[in-house]
């Protein structure tokens, strides 16, 4: 009898209990992506990230060197900074105007000698975290005392693609940001659902081989590649959107999902990152970046293989695309597999409230699914 999905209770992907029980339990004890390097890269440069319970920024001081630093004021808790920026000096908080320097150290308190009776400010300096650098990605831990990512890592750094991210610049046109309205988990394990590939994007993903597809978990991450079909690796150089960034005996397609919700899409001519950031327990943000070795070749070519009908054999034709009962704007119609998947995700989530709701039968193309349950409930546990 086949087994089946019930590693989590439906309640872990519909209820805030389970919710903020992952956000204090996983996703403020690992490590967060939180930009690519070049984001900061000159003194006074930051970004901030919310890492579970915690908002993270890292700065570069003058001394050029990365810092991490908890995003509360030591007076009142106030959030230092937004988003992204850069500032000249120093770091002031907008409620009080304590001021930091770049290194977190408190160099200014307004009428200190009239408000504050023995301060010492040398006691006040902003809450380290740990930064770090990982595949051209920045990285943040709550933890000041995190070492290095390597710890985390490690076991799979060599095995996530034979690609150089550092050497390929970014294709900011691909940037893109998203909501899917549906548990993170549910985003997630759709990623690393390999019995799906076949199915909901029989259309879209023609050009690799998905019944050669090698995976497994490695700890709490999963790797996952599989080679392209014969019709595609025939001049296969001229089929690419962009020059080849991998040698041809790695042809391929480097898909994991490294634990927490950090996805990397590789292939031939490009290497892309899909970060999962839970924003409730039915909003999930998604975040896209891309490198390739030429952006403006990769541009070149992708819109040459469109107006030459290339995209009709391999890629870009939707599941329904010749059903005349779907308009063009329907997810399933449009040739985007990025679509597919939000689509399924968002429809499965829906189900999940219903009282008539049950699971069946896993193939063995979605043990992934039932290794990452395990793998959060684990951790989950841990934390209890």
């Amino acid at each position: 009898m086949a087994k089946m999905l019930h590693n989590l209770p439906v309640e872990a992907y519909t209820s805030r209990e389970w919710f903020d029980r992952e956000q204090k339990s996983i996703f403020s004890n690992t490590w967060r992506y939180a930009g690519f390097m070049e984001d900061v890269s000159e003194p006074g440069q930051y970004v901030s990230v919310q890492a579970g319970l915690n908002n993270i920024f890292i700065v570069m001081g003058r001394d050029r060197r990365l810092r991490a630093f908890h995003n509360i004021c030591r007076h009142r808790g106030t959030q230092l900074i937004r988003a992204v920026g850069k500032t000249q000096k120093a770091l002031t908080c907008p409620y009080h105007d304590w001021t930091y320097d770049l290194e977190g150290n408190l160099i200014s308190v307004p009428e200190e000698h009239t408000e504050f009776q023995g301060i010492d400010k040398k006691c006040l300096g902003l809450k380290p975290a740990s930064v770090d650098i990982w595949k051209s990605m920045l990285f943040v831990h709550p933890d000041a005392n995190a070492g290095s990512i390597m710890d985390w890592f490690g076991e799979v750094d060599t095995e996530v693609g034979p690609h150089d991210p550092d050497a390929l610049p970014e294709y900011k046109e691909a940037r893109h940001t998203y909501v899917i309205n549906a548990n993170w988990k549910i985003v997630v394990e759709n990623y690393i659902d390999v019995y799906h590939l076949s199915h909901l994007h029989s259309g879209t993903l023609q050009m690799y081989d998905h019944s050669k597809a090698v995976y497994r978990f490695v700890g709490p991450h999963y790797l996952f590649w599989e080679p392209p079909v014969s019709e595609y690796v025939v001049d296969q150089d001229k089929k690419l959107a962009a020059p080849r960034v991998i040698p041809k005996d790695k042809n391929g397609a480097w898909v994991p999902m490294l634990f927490p919700g950090i996805g990397i899409g590789a292939s031939e001519d490009g290497w892309n990152i899909y970060i999962v950031e839970p924003l409730g327990p039915n909003r999930t943000r998604i975040i896209n970046r891309s490198r390739v070795a030429n952006a403006s070749a990769w541009e070149f070519s992708k819109q040459s293989m469109r107006s030459s009908g290339f995209w009709s054999n391999f890629g870009l034709r939707g599941k329904y695309e010749d059903h005349d009962a779907y308009s063009k704007d329907d997810p399933m119609a449009g040739g985007d597999f990025t679509a597919e998947d939000v689509y399924a995700c968002e429809q499965q989530q829906k189900s999940l409230y219903s009282p008539h709701y049950e699971v069946g039968p896993a193939a063995v193309g979605e043990q992934p699914v039932l290794d990452h349950q395990q793998v959060v409930l684990n951790w989950v546990e841990k934390s209890q």
